[in-house]
């Protein structure tokens, strides 16, 4: 396919900083082009006079799962704006290809239909998984039996079917780490997923640390301002090739407005998750000392996802809240609060959900770009059942006093992983 997102990853004489790829990766003909900002291509379909040579390109995708050379073919197979999102994804996640979905879901289910089409339909997985995930691996839909596991016996539970080891760190919603260098060993020639939404390459890049697979809710960070759903597989060229055959089949694919929304969301991504992840390590401090909280989740890797758990009513406290929005989903730039037992791990079976660590009094927080002393005034009054101080223009007047400790460590026994 004649765009850029069959370029070469870089023209320049040494490698650029993430910041520096987030805003330029997929975007480097632009200045060749004439433009400065990236075309989005609606159309679903391309004219070609030249029906043979069509055929052609057609039978050789069909055989490799290459991008076609030339003209686009057909929307199902291919486009260029979501190939430039493709393009800058994977050097961002420094993998050799990304192929992009309609949803976090479809892009999962793509790999395990891609593996389980080679006859390796066996899954060795680590729970806590997102609810959704887990119930595809453990519900059997696509044909697949899962093995879960702790990451200490990853090795013993894989099989000669195993075609999958599949973890999320930081995990949903409890915020568990794993160490991706040490699971990637266990797994010996299977292929480790890593679901990377949480961390985003900002914070971590499993492919350095020996993942081949890397996959992405781009709905929530990659996005960013929670208008646009997508899904996405950082890996090399040969199983990318697999999955865009898959994607073609299954018609999964992503809508060519979702991949200009996923590109422009990628340029403000290290902005995004450095603010909003100094805004959730003070809240985890201040969370801590407060004798209200229960326990606070906050991982080593850091990131602005918070979880908590309550001595009291936690759908209360959702309630509650007045600035922070009780909804489920994340990453967006404003902040969201959610009760995973309720709606995101619902669909898990509640011995599997309470052994994974997501208890009935846990709260998982999305922390956005707001100001941190706005936020902590709110969980304050929702955690209190207090009604909101409003505070008058843009103060910088701190919130009121007993609210929490700014700094205040995080203790040995309410914090995860520290």
């Amino acid at each position: 396919m004649d765009t850029e997102a069959s370029m070469a990853p870089s023209t320049t004489t040494r490698s650029r900083a993430l910041a520096t790829e987030a805003v330029h990766a997929g975007r480097d003909d632009l200045a060749a082009l004439g433009l400065h900002a990236p075309p989005i291509d609606l159309s679903t379909t391309y004219p070609s006079y030249d029906s043979r040579a069509e055929a052609e390109r057609i039978d050789s995708f069909a055989a490799t799962g290459a991008r076609p050379d030339g003209p686009p073919v057909y929307a199902r197979l291919d486009n260029p704006t979501t190939g430039r999102f493709e393009t800058a994804l994977a050097r961002l996640e420094g993998a050799a290809s990304a192929v992009a979905f309609a949803s976090g879901m479809a892009a999962l289910t793509a790999v395990l239909l891609a593996r389980a089409s080679m006859g390796l339909r066996h899954v060795v997985a680590v729970r806590p998984l997102y609810g959704c995930s887990d119930h595809l691996l453990g519900a059997g839909l696509l044909g697949t039996e899962v093995t879960w596991t702790d990451p200490a016996g990853i090795a013993d539970a894989i099989r000669p079917d195993t075609g999958l080891v599949m973890v999320e760190t930081p995990a949903n919603p409890t915020l568990k780490e794993v160490d991706v260098r040490a699971v990637a060993h266990s797994c010996g020639s299977v292929p480790l997923l890593v679901d990377n939404t949480f961390a985003t390459p900002v914070l971590q890049r499993p492919v350095e640390h020996g993942a081949r697979i890397v996959l992405h809710s781009a709905t929530k960070y990659l996005g960013g301002h929670g208008d646009v759903m997508g899904g996405v597989v950082a890996c090399d060229e040969e199983f990318a090739a697999r999955l865009r055959q898959v994607r073609f089949a299954t018609g999964g694919v992503l809508h060519p407005m979702a991949g200009y929304l996923l590109l422009r969301g990628l340029s403000t991504l290290p902005v995004r998750v450095r603010a909003a992840s100094a805004s959730a390590a003070e809240l985890s401090r201040r969370l801590a000392a407060d004798p209200r909280i229960a326990r606070v989740h906050y991982p080593e890797l850091g990131g602005a996802m918070v979880s908590f758990e309550v001595f009291g009513d936690p759908h209360r406290v959702i309630g509650a809240v007045r600035l922070i929005t009780p909804a489920v989903s994340l990453g967006s730039v404003d902040s969201l609060i959610q009760h995973p037992a309720s709606i995101s791990h619902r669909i898990v079976d509640e011995g599997d959900r309470q052994a994974a660590g997501v208890g009935d009094r846990l709260l998982r927080m999305s922390v956005g770009l707001e100001d941190v002393e706005d936020l902590w005034a709110d969980l304050c009054q929702a955690l209190s059942g207090e009604e909101p101080a409003v505070r008058q223009g843009f103060s910088d007047v701190p919130a009121r006093a007993g609210a929490g400790r700014a700094g205040a460590t995080v203790p040995e026994s309410r914090s995860a992983g520290r």
